[in-house]
């Protein structure tokens, strides 16, 4: 499993703004040029970060984006799945019958278990965790 751009990206930026003064509206090149991620890449993110709520856009001269919730509210599945959609490793997880083997397929099953972990990690794992780790240099179990 590797993250695309847009999810890696999504989640510096997020990142970014769970680190700023909660009241503040950061514009969108400040975070592009403090993460060094493409602006026009990062808007279309920031768009569908804010159409699911995890962002809140802000519009004018002072435009930018906030986070909509505490980061400590905000899960890194969440985040994930604004971007990407409902995550799945194979695509036989979602639809059996895309697969020769819809009866029953162990690497199915063996993918699923995996998939399961990891999603759990992602969904008990928030920005303000992140943070912390961050500021710590280290992650802190």
């Amino acid at each position: 499993m590797q993250f695309t751009k847009a999810e890696e990206y999504g989640i510096m930026g997020v990142l970014y703004l769970a680190e700023t003064d909660r009241d503040r509206v950061t514009p969108l090149s400040e975070i592009s040029e403090a993460k060094d991620i493409p602006e026009k890449f990062l808007a279309k993110i920031f768009q569908s970060l804010s159409r699911t709520g995890i962002v809140r856009s802000h519009r004018g001269v002072r435009g930018g984006f906030t986070l909509s919730k505490d980061p400590g509210e905000i899960t890194i599945m969440e985040v994930l799945e604004a971007i990407q959609g409902p995550y799945h490793l194979m695509k036989c997880i979602k639809d059996p019958d895309v697969c020769a083997c819809s009866d029953f397929c162990a690497l199915r099953e063996l993918v699923i278990i995996a998939e399961n972990r990891m999603a759990e990690v992602f969904k008990s794992h928030t920005l303000a965790d992140m943070t912390k780790w961050q500021k710590a240099g280290a992650v802190l179990v």
